[in-house]
């Protein structure tokens, strides 16, 4: 059973829900002088990255994108921005977590998030992740594309700390750079990485769900075995527990 606390006041302190605020904005967000803004596909994750904010606001419009290894596919998808507008915490965030701001390019540092390497690595993965179930291998597949490869070194390290391989990166058809987890650790990080987040309300519905489902298809679960259909997620005070 979870336990109850409250979102923390400040957005820098060590926190699961920090964590997996800051691993959104770091994977498809950005900081200027004035705000904050992040985007993301699901309308529950944008609700709760904004509750964790403690407000802004958040639009919606409907995107056309490339398909991240071949541009010459294209999508449309929904596409939430929650916006914050917050110089002070612009800046403190820049300078404590190394996230680009201005024409100063960063360099990622997470180390205060450490505890909360799970959720971090959450929103790092539902912000610039991809998940596909390969069916002629039978596997799951996860990959990060992001157009800084500083920040794909970062992520690889996080996974490194987490005991899960992964690939050099390369430069990606669409551009940008973009690697992949280990063939052979695919299914565990997939399983440990939303571990306890039904409980939290902390994660994106439609990424978990196609997430865990490819892991029941490649170990020939039944449906339903890690997780049920996609619905709303539960409050974002329910927080989860301390790593392990």
């Amino acid at each position: 059973m979870s336990t109850t606390r409250p979102v923390p006041d400040d957005l820098l302190a060590r926190h699961p829900e920090t964590a997996y605020f800051w691993g959104h904005v770091a994977g498809n967000g950005r900081v200027t002088e004035q705000s904050i803004a992040i985007e993301t596909s699901d309308e529950d994750a944008a609700r709760r990255l904004s509750a964790i904010a403690g407000g802004g606001t958040v639009d919606h419009r409907i995107a056309e994108r490339d398909f991240a290894h071949d541009p010459s596919v294209t999508r449309q998808e929904d596409e939430y921005t929650v916006q914050l507008i917050d110089p002070t915490l612009a800046a403190n965030a820049s300078a404590a977590l190394g996230l680009p701001i201005g024409s100063d390019s960063g360099g990622y540092r997470f180390d205060t998030l450490r505890d909360h390497r799970r959720q971090l690595l959450r929103g790092l993965l539902e912000s610039c992740g991809v998940v596909c179930f390969r069916e002629s291998a039978n596997a799951v597949g996860i990959s990060f594309v992001h157009d800084d490869k500083r920040l794909l070194d970062r992520v690889r390290r996080l996974l490194d700390a987490a005991d899960v391989d992964s690939d050099e990166p390369q430069a990606a058809s669409s551009g940008g750079y973009w690697f992949g987890v280990a063939d052979g650790d695919t299914a565990a990080f997939a399983e440990w990485v939303y571990e306890g987040a039904a409980d939290s309300g902390l994660f994106a519905a439609d990424r978990r769900h196609k997430t865990l489902r490819s892991v029941e298809r490649a170990e020939g679960l039944a449906v339903g075995t890690l997780v049920d259909p996609p619905e709303s997620a539960h409050s974002p005070t329910n927080q989860e527990g301390e790593e392990t």
